[in-house]
C-alpha cells in the first residue's frame, strides 16, 4: 500500500505556511494538514480564492485553523509584506508549493521571466525572509520543503540569459525553474548543515497529478485542441491532486523524511505511487551551479541569508547533501 495521507502523524502545535494554498497540490496537502491538527498560513495570489479554498477546506475539516494571506510570488513587494505580517509567527514547516507551467513569456513585476520569477525566484525571497521563524537554533524539527517537477530533468541553468529575452519556449522555461527548485532546497541544506541549524531543506515532486496547472498554458495562448488533450490525459493517465500531494506531505511530516533527500511517487515511470525518496537529475547536484544560482538569485531578489557558505568541493564529488554528515 504503501505511505498514505493516513500515516500524516499528529500536527497539533505546529504552524505551517503553503504557498498556492488555494488549488491543486497546495490545497490538498492544506487540508490533511488542518486534518491532522497544524495551523495552515495560505499563502495565496488571491485573498478572495485562497478564502473560497478555505470554506472548501472547512466543509471537509470542520474545525481547520486556517488564515489566508495575500503573497504574490510574482512580487518582490508582496512577498515582504507578507513576511512582515506573519513576523511575530513562529513557523515549522514552509512548503515551496505555488507555480506557474509552459504560459506564454511575460515578466513579474520586478521584471523577471515570469517562471523562474514565480517558481524559484520567489520561493528563494519568501524563504530567507521566513528563515528565522523556523528556529535555527531549537529542537522544533523544522523544514523546508520546496515543490518540484520530474520536468526539472531537462532543464538547464542558462546563466547567459536566465529570463530567457533571446530566446523562449515555455517548456524550456519550466525546466529550467524546475531545476533551479533542486538546486536551491540542496544548496539550502547544505548551508544549514555548515550553520548546524535544526531546519531541514527537503526537495519534491508530484508527479502527473491532475491539477488545473497543465491547461493555464493552452488556456493563455488560446490552444484549444491542446487544453483538450491535456484534459484527456490528466483523466486517463494522471493521479489525483490528493494523490500528488503525498511527497509534499511526506516530507512536511514524516519523522524519518531526510533533509537534502528528493521524494516523488515511486509507481509507473515515476508518475504516481506512493512517495519514496528517489535520484535527482545528475545537474541538480552541480555544486558550483548552485553556489552561482545562489549568489544570482540572492543579487536578483536583494535577500541575503545569514547562513555560511559551505565548504567547497569540485563538481566530480557532487552528490546530495546528507543529514546524516552533521
Amino acid at each position: 500500500m504503501g505511505w498514505t495521507a493516513d500515516d500524516v502523524p499528529d500536527q497539533r502545535g505546529r504552524t505551517v505556511v503553503v504557498t498556492g494554498a488555494n488549488s491543486g497540490i497546495g490545497l490538498e496537502a492544506t487540508r490533511e494538514l488542518a486534518r491532522n491538527g497544524a495551523s495552515v498560513i495560505m499563502a495565496c495570489r488571491s485573498t478572495d480564492r485562497g478564502e473560497a479554498a478555505a470554506r472548501e477546506v472547512r466543509a471537509d475539516v470542520s474545525d481547520a485553523d486556517l488564515r489566508v494571506e495575500a503573497c504574490d510570488l510574482g512580487s518582490l513587494e508582496s512577498i515582504r509584506a507578507f513576511a512582515e505580517r506573519i513576523d511575530g509567527d513562529e513557523l515549522d514547516v514552509l512548503v515551496n508549493n505555488a507555480g506557474v507551467m509552459a504560459i506564454p513569456r511575460s515578466e513579474t513585476d520586478d521584471g523577471f521571466e515570469t517562471q523562474f520569477g514565480v517558481n524559484h525566484l520567489g520561493h528563494f525571497a519568501l524563504t530567507g525572509l521566513l528563515l528565522e521563524r523556523l528556529g535555527l537554533e531549537d529542537e522544533r524539527d523544522s523544514r523546508i520543503v520546496t515543490v518540484s517537477s520530474g520536468m526539472h530533468e531537462r532543464g538547464e541553468i542558462d546563466f547567459d540569459d536566465l529570463h530567457r529575452e533571446a530566446s523562449y519556449d515555455p517548456w524550456d522555461a519550466y525546466a529550467q525553474s524546475k531545476l533551479a527548485n533542486v538546486l536551491f532546497a540542496y544548496e539550502l541544506e547544505r548551508r544549514l548543515l555548515t550553520a548546524d541549524a535544526n531546519v531541514e531543506s527537503i526537495a519534491v515532486h508530484p508527479g502527473y497529478a491532475n491539477t488545473r496547472l497543465q491547461s493555464r498554458g493552452p488556456e493563455q495562448r488560446g490552444q484549444r485542441l491542446r487544453k483538450a488533450a491535456m484534459w484527456v490525459m490528466n483523466a486517463v493517465v494522471a493521479q489525483s491532486a490528493e494523490r500528488g500531494a503525498l511527497p509534499t506531505l511526506y516530507a512536511a511530516t514524516a519523522p524519518d523524511a531526510e533533509g537534502g533527500a528528493y521524494y516523488g511517487p515511486g509507481g509507473l515511470a515515476n508518475m504516481r505511487g506512493s512517495p519514496e525518496r528517489q535520484a535527482s537529475s545528475d545537474r541538480s547536484y552541480d555544486r558550483e551551479t548552485a553556489r552561482r544560482l545562489w549568489a544570482v538569485s540572492s543579487e536578483s531578489t536583494g535577500v541575503t541569508y545569514d547562513l555560511p557558505e559551505p565548504a567547497s568541493t569540485s563538481t566530480s564529488e557532487a552528490s546530495a547533501p546528507e543529514r546524516s554528515a552533521r
